[in-house]
């Protein structure tokens, strides 16, 4: 650093502070750290040493004779302030795109006469200087408008040329064999959160190109998907009003399925314009193999306020949240058995209830979470009773005749109370996930206690997928994580195979931060499974044992 005159580069940026290490410190060996740092003083060339130092977040090279910024720049990923101001840059590598952490960008007094497009790609910047340089009018134009960094990048990024190839296909991985002993049904299901468009912003999903977050774009790819895979049932989330009846009924339609919906509860207060717009859950199945017995709408909002039991924290924060789940009570049809038919005219027709949900998203609200899942496991329980009771009459209703499919985005990570619940059935009274509200009470309402500190539920579940198969299911810049799921009973049903993650190699090569992406058309992924149940109906306990 040149210091001529240690005075003149005092406070010459009020985002500049520094301190200088006292003799002391130094001789008594204290190390020191310097995340920032400023070269001065007519520089002409660099060492290329500089781009080692990746621990660095902001660079001040201005007011020096630089007439190139070499590529390696890409390396210093951690900075937010590069200040490359009053040099003689003629053009800026494509790399600076990479930086994807810069938040201030100053470019100020060179000779740029053009930008390159990968400056789209800095989608977290919020200062962008380019005054005094011999841009071209629209350039210029566009950056003078109000908020015209954000436009100026947006529309570097809608016009850069897309050079990722499309994903390898995602791998399939057998887990077993079919049992070829006896009749089996063999089936295949999707659980997949689809991004309603209303939600697909610039501002959620900065480093997308907005023309390929348009719902035009992204509709095709998100039924691609779906008839590529072609599962016999398929529960999807956030599905618009509109679009589950104007895009996804009539087009599923065509290829064998029929489907139920409902949108969230808010949909009910609105005005009909409105609520087309209003996301929900569906559940389709391939009419060869199922038919459709009875559907059931679970709100949680509506549970909450039956079951508050004056608790505050039951109305004020679980009774707004307006989400919802869905189930299908479908029948097995002839078609759906491999291996034959089983012998007893009524297992023919076994029953299965089908449900998706979505569960609340804010990570701030993990009692929300953990409630609305007790709530939907305490519905789904009654609904099983109750078509026990139908399925087999003249018999002793036994709810365990008929087997439970439970699909969704429980917004929830595998080392979550919601994820506890579920698998190992059932979860702490003081669990850290219920934040010390008092629940307590209300909850036992709605949930099985066989002990007076936990909560329990009766339902023998499994989850398909594993953290080894599938490291994320949901990838975001801020979030990559587990949070979609399929359960299984797992008294009569078996994963045979399922549909393995994308290519972590195709995300880095690509350097891909995000989805949405212009071949990703969701910021999840859809999962896959296919699934051998034995029949149920008719049996002395409802129960199959596997050997």
């Amino acid at each position: 650093m040149s210091r001529n005159h240690k005075d003149k580069y005092e406070n010459s940026n009020p985002h500049r502070t520094h301190t200088i290490m006292s003799t002391e410190d130094a001789n008594s060996g204290k190390k020191s750290y310097w995340p920032e740092l400023e070269i001065t003083g007519s520089i002409r060339n660099l060492s290329p040493n500089l781009w080692q130092l990746t621990h660095l977040t902001a660079l001040y090279l201005n007011g020096n004779s630089l007439q190139r910024i070499p590529s390696e720049i890409c390396r210093l990923t951690n900075l937010r302030a590069l200040d490359l101001s009053s040099n003689k840059l003629r053009s800026l590598p494509a790399e600076l795109g990479d930086l994807i952490y810069l938040k201030e960008l100053l470019l100020n007094q060179n000779y740029l006469r053009v930008l390159p497009y990968e400056l789209g790609k800095l989608f977290q910047l919020q200062v962008l200087g380019l005054q005094g340089n011999p841009l071209s009018k629209e350039v210029m134009a566009l950056y003078g408008e109000p908020s015209g960094t954000h436009k100026l990048l947006s529309y570097m990024l809608d016009n850069l040329q897309v050079t990722a190839n499309q994903p390898p296909q995602r791998p399939w991985i057998p887990l077993t064999r079919p049992n070829r002993s006896r009749p089996t049904c063999i089936f295949t299901v999707m659980c997949y959160n689809v991004l309603c468009d209303k939600y697909a912003t610039r501002q959620m999903y900065g480093y997308c190109p907005s023309w390929a977050l348009d719902w035009e774009y992204r509709k095709k790819g998100i039924l691609d998907e779906i008839r590529h895979y072609a599962a016999d049932i398929i529960s999807l989330q956030e599905v618009e009003t509109d679009q589950f009846y104007n895009f996804f009924l009539p087009e599923l339609k065509h290829d064998g399925y029929d489907g139920i919906f409902s949108p969230k509860s808010r949909a009910k207060t609105m005005a009909e314009n409105d609520r087309k717009y209003v996301d929900g859950c569906a559940i389709f199945y391939r009419t060869a193999k199922f038919t459709l017995i009875k559907e059931h709408l679970v709100e949680f909002n509506q549970l909450a306020m039956a079951n508050a039991e004056g608790s505050d924290n039951m109305l004020n924060r679980v009774m707004p949240k307006d989400n919802i789940g869905l189930a299908a009570l479908l029948r097995m049809k002839e078609a759906a058995w491999d291996n034959g038919l089983p012998s007893d005219p009524a297992q023919v027709q076994q029953p299965i209830l089908v449900c998706t949900a979505h569960i609340h998203w804010d990570p701030e609200f993990c009692d929300v979470k953990l409630i609305q899942t007790m709530m939907l496991s305490n519905e789904l329980r009654s609904i099983l009773d109750q078509a026990g009771q139908s399925f087999r009459p003249g018999h002793k209703p036994d709810s365990s005749n008929v087997q439970l499919l439970l699909c969704g985005d429980f917004n929830s990570l595998p080392d979550s109370g919601v994820i506890e619940f579920l698998t190992s059935g059932r979860v702490a009274a003081d669990h850290r996930d219920f934040k010390e509200l008092a629940y307590k009470s209300c909850l036992q309402k709605i949930s099985g206690c066989d002990k007076p500190n936990e909560f329990t539920h009766s339902f023998k579940l499994a989850s398909a997928y594993s953290e080894d198969i599938m490291p994320y299911t949901n990838y975001t810049f801020d979030f990559k994580g587990i949070i979609d799921y399929i359960f299984y009973s797992k008294q009569s049903m078996v994963p045979l195979g399922l549909l393995g993650p994308l290519s972590a190699d195709w995300f880095r090569e690509h350097k891909v931060v995000g989805c949405p992406h212009p071949h990703v058309p969701s910021d999840h992924f859809p999962l896959l499974v296919e699934l051998e149940m034995t029949p149920t109906v008719g049996t002395s306990n409802g129960l199959i044992s596997r050997r």
